[in-house]
């Protein structure tokens, strides 16, 4: 984490009320708690919940020039729709992260970047807590890239998460948990992504 040309990018995107926002904002902070240069750009849909959101995370030693993101590095898809749209933008080489549980992967074919298709919502099911399936997605991404460490995560949730909501935290970590060993047990630790200074900018 210490390589003074660290750049990387995110697109996070899916509908209103999948907590797309809340994935870009907690990677945003746990970034900025580690010493980077940060921008969080979120974008809305005409309706908060059902409507469409996303939102661009760039991570850099340096000075960012521009939050908006053309060519990502990596884009985590919660819905098929999100998918459609942002998927044929990934750098290639980059990194595909997508909800299998809503995305027929029949939809969409990637041949040039590295897919990690995750059940989220069935995750999130199973351990008894449907509304967590963003931090499922959160933590494999996470694991997956090593942009940032899971102690700065789990740092930013009381940053993030306003103080009525603090109570909940130790679910979100669980969460984040069983994602990150989701990923361990199904795909290889090593990322494939472009390199620190790369890609479009």
């Amino acid at each position: 984490m210490n390589n003074d040309r660290f750049y990387h990018n995110v697109i996070v995107a899916g509908f209103g009320g999948q907590g797309v926002l809340a994935i870009g904002n907690l990677l945003a902070y746990a970034a900025m708690k580690e010493g980077r240069q940060v921008t969080f750009l979120p974008t809305y849909g005409v309706e908060m919940r059902g409507g469409t959101a996303n939102c661009t995370v760039v991570i850099s030693s340096r000075e960012i020039g521009s939050p908006i993101v053309q060519r990502p590095h990596a884009v985590i898809s919660m819905n098929l729709p999100s998918l459609l749209k942002y998927g044929p933008r990934v750098l290639p080489k980059g990194l595909l992260l997508v909800n299998s549980s809503l995305i027929d992967l029949k939809e969409f074919s990637c041949n040039d970047v590295e897919l990690l298709a995750i059940p989220v919502n069935d995750i999130a099911i199973q351990n008894k807590n449907p509304k967590l399936a963003n931090m499922i997605a959160l933590g494999a991404f996470i694991e997956k890239t090593k942009w940032v460490e899971m102690s700065s995560l789990f740092e930013s949730l009381e940053k993030v998460f306003d103080e009525r909501h603090h109570a909940l935290i130790p679910s979100n970590i669980k969460a984040i948990q069983i994602g990150v060993e989701y990923a361990q047990k199904s795909f290889t630790p090593t990322p494939t992504l472009p390199r620190p200074g790369g890609g479009n900018r």
